[in-house]
């Protein structure tokens, strides 16, 4: 059976330039692809020949790098600034016990090399932005999102764009992932799909909402897939399809998705043709310490022993506040606070607790707003609590 020609949209590594031979070593190595009929040598020398970049090499970015290793993949590019934690352990499997404190980048090129030493690791230490985002990915020939906030995935999207890159999206939250293929030839865009980011109080990271390990290895596997395919150029890439993923269910649902026109980046008439300001865009920059509005986790401590009218309104979730609480505190989701105000009263103390102190500042501008002159916000949160006063506090 010979191979399917290059679908919609796919940009096949060494189109028009020699191809790399494959050495001994490699042929035995790979020789369960060079039996394919799909791939065989020449494809397997297209994957020596590809570049590919793996955005965050976290959750999404293990499993696709690992298995683009794996598959011969000739240059892997990793873009991270990170340091392994263990609650990272759970989920990103290029990282170990050992490894905890390491930043990800050492890690995982240790990992990738001992896994196929024929394949090339290139790392670039340090945050995707504005400024260094078109030098870093034009070099490559696809670019795998493993990142896990919406300033980077609209950054990725618009320099893909511009360097007419294609772009394989993936995304998880709590039980569910999403997969697609961005910026290819005639194809959407993220802004497609996407025109504005949500209003950032209303996307809690993986550090507030959780997620279930299992599901970044399947979406990052998906987007390692989609990669393979684009490379090989062969079979159906996801290019004009969004797939849904529910792990409750094991259910995957597919969305058509068109370009848009009048998208601002990929449409007929462009608006943005350079690099924006992307956390001024999403709203995403980071919130500001305010002291007036905050106290400190031994202050807090001090005047629970002096002062018993004292209020503490833990903004959690039920699951965080089984993991731990402090003693005294009364729970109040944060999203459901302002609907609870009236448990609460004006004239009191009151304190606000969340896990690093982020929630329990936005708390504290509820309660302003509605007349509660008095609060306050745990600067830290239940971690400045753990380190400070109570060390034996679980944490998560």
């Amino acid at each position: 059976m010979s191979p399917p020609s290059t679908g919609p949209g796919q940009r096949p590594s060494g189109a028009g330039a020699s191809l790399p031979d494959l050495t001994a070593a490699e042929i035995y190595r790979y020789s369960r692809h060079l039996i394919l009929p799909h791939v065989g040598p020449e494809g397997q020398r297209r994957l020596k020949a590809a570049r590919v970049l793996v955005v965050g090499a976290g959750g999404l970015g293990s499993p696709a790098a690992l298995y683009l290793a794996a598959s011969g993949i000739g240059r892997l590019g990793l873009v991270d600034f990170d340091a392994v934690d263990e609650t990272n352990l759970h989920r990103q499997v290029l990282h170990g016990s050992a490894a905890i404190g390491m930043a990800k980048l050492t890690s995982a090129e240790a990992r990738l090399r001992d896994l196929n030493p024929h394949v090339e690791i290139l790392t670039h230490d340090g945050r995707l932005t504005s400024q260094n985002a078109l030098n870093v990915l034009r070099d490559y020939d696809v670019v795998i999102d493993g990142s896990d906030n919406f300033p980077t995935r609209y950054l990725v999207n618009d320099a893909c764009v511009l360097l007419r890159i294609p772009y394989v999206y993936g995304a998880v939250f709590r039980f569910d992932g999403q997969v697609s293929v961005f910026s290819t030839p005639d194809g959407p865009c993220y802004r497609c799909l996407f025109r504005d980011p949500p209003p950032p109080e209303l996307v809690p990271s993986c550090d507030e909402a959780g997620v279930l390990g299992v599901v970044p290895g399947i979406v990052g596997t998906l987007q390692a897939l989609e990669a393979t395919k684009l490379v090989l150029g062969v079979g159906e890439t996801l290019a004009g399809r969004l797939v849904l993923f529910n792990a409750l269910t094991t259910e995957f649902r597919e969305l058509a998705v068109r370009r848009d026109r009048a998208c601002p980046v990929c449409g007929d008439a462009p608006t943005i043709v350079e690099l924006i300001d992307y956390e001024a865009f999403c709203g995403a920059e980071p919130v500001p310490a305010e002291p007036a509005l905050e106290v400190s986790a031994l202050a807090l401590a001090r005047e629970l022993e002096t002062n018993p009218d004292l209020l503490l309104v833990d903004v959690r979730e039920p699951m965080e506040w089984e993991i731990c609480r402090i003693a005294r505190a009364t729970l109040v989701p944060l999203g459901s606070l302002a609907q609870r105000l009236g448990e609460l009263d004006p004239a009191r103390d009151i304190v606000t607790v969340c896990h690093h102190g982020v929630r329990s500042l936005r708390a504290v501008h509820v309660l302003k707003g509605a007349g509660f002159p008095r609060a306050r916000s745990l600067r830290g949160g239940v971690e400045a609590w753990a380190d400070d006063v109570d060390p034996m506090m679980p944490r998560y």
